[in-house]
């Protein structure tokens, strides 16, 4: 079972981003549903029978979705990573992502959601943390100058091409 479960605040969107997000990543669905009730919507705000929470799953990762109000916003401080295996996976990925939103810089873009998200490929660690400091300034360099991560831009900065 998973212990840690990010929740979403949404304002109305909850079951549309869900929607948005299993239709996106592999081995996702959604989970259940459950909508406002008297008790609940006296205590929100929110009108009985509109939807409070979305749960579903990413690529078998739990979420929670919910419609809390206008009250908050998402903001680029908490951001979801997603690690690809190969350039076409993470330009696939960041395409239907962008979708309706916009890329920001390093690999970061914000959906139509407003959610942040880190679009990167799964061999970066292993370029940043090889123990060189040269490689890892040139492979920063690359990344810093790009919007979407190229991969094989930032194995040519590693090996000094």
């Amino acid at each position: 079972m998973q212990r840690i479960t990010n929740c979403l605040w949404f304002d109305g969107q909850a079951e549309e981003a869900a929607n948005f997000y299993t239709s996106i990543f592999k081995n996702s669905k959604i989970l259940d549903v459950v909508r406002y009730t008297e008790n609940s919507s006296k205590a929100s705000g929110q009108p009985v029978g509109d939807v409070m929470t979305v749960t579903f799953e990413l690529d078998g990762q739990k979420f929670l979705a919910l419609n809390g109000g206008s009250h908050y916003k998402f903001t680029p401080a908490i951001s979801l990573m997603v690690a690809c295996e190969t350039q076409a996976e993470l330009d696939n990925m960041w395409d239907k992502l962008t979708d309706g939103g916009g890329p920001v810089q390093c690999g970061w873009l914000t959906d139509k959601f407003g959610v942040s998200w880190q679009v990167i490929p799964n061999m970066l660690d292993k370029l940043l943390v090889s123990g060189d400091e040269e490689r890892t300034d040139r492979v920063m360099a690359a990344v810093t100058s790009m919007i979407k991560l190229d991969i094989d831009t930032m194995q040519k900065a590693y090996d000094g091409k």
